[in-house]
Parts: C-alpha cells; sequence; structure tokens
C-alpha cells in the first residue's frame, strides 16, 4: 500500500532535514538507524538493518548443504613451491 505525504526541507546546521510523521514511524518501525537509498530521482528511506543480519539463517543453509566444511588439503600455490622456504 503506497502512501504519499508532503513535508519541507529543515535547516540543521549545514545540513539539511525531514519531518517524518509519527504514523510514518511506526508503520515502517522506524528507529534511529536508517538506510538511504539514493536513486535516479528520488531517495528510498528504510529502517536500518543490523551488521550481520540474516548470517545465522546463512550459515544453517550452508551447514545443510554441507558448504561450510574445510577443504581437506590447502591448494598449494606458487608462492608455496617457489617463494617459501623452510
Amino acid at each position: 500500500m503506497s502512501q504519499s505525504a508532503r513535508t519541507k526541507l529543515i535547516k540543521i546546521g549545514n545540513s539539511r532535514g525531514i519531518r517524518i510523521p509519527k504514523a510514518v514511524v511506526e508503520r515502517l518501525h522506524l528507529t534511529n538507524d536508517i538506510e538511504m537509498i539514493v536513486k535516479e530521482d528520488h531517495l528510498e528511506l528504510r529502517p536500518g538493518r543490523k551488521p550481520r543480519e540474516g548470517w545465522a539463517d546463512a550459515f544453517r543453509e550452508m551447514a545443510e548443504r554441507k558448504d561450510d566444511q574445510l577443504p581437506d588439503e590447502p591448494a598449494p600455490t606458487k608462492w608455496d613451491s617457489e617463494e617459501w622456504t623452510w
């Protein structure tokens, strides 16, 4: 469901800001962290994502696919054979 509202830019130091109506803040569950995406001719504002959000699900899926295992033996590199000395 789209919603439109008009507001004005306000001066905040050397920057500009907007006031987001309380109803919009509540509807989008906005907190102090907001993600701002600059598109061609408009801005998109979204609730800020937490760092590493979704990682637990991604790791669980990797484990189910057995895609989280290390290789049995490390692959030798040119550096290993030509530059490293024991």
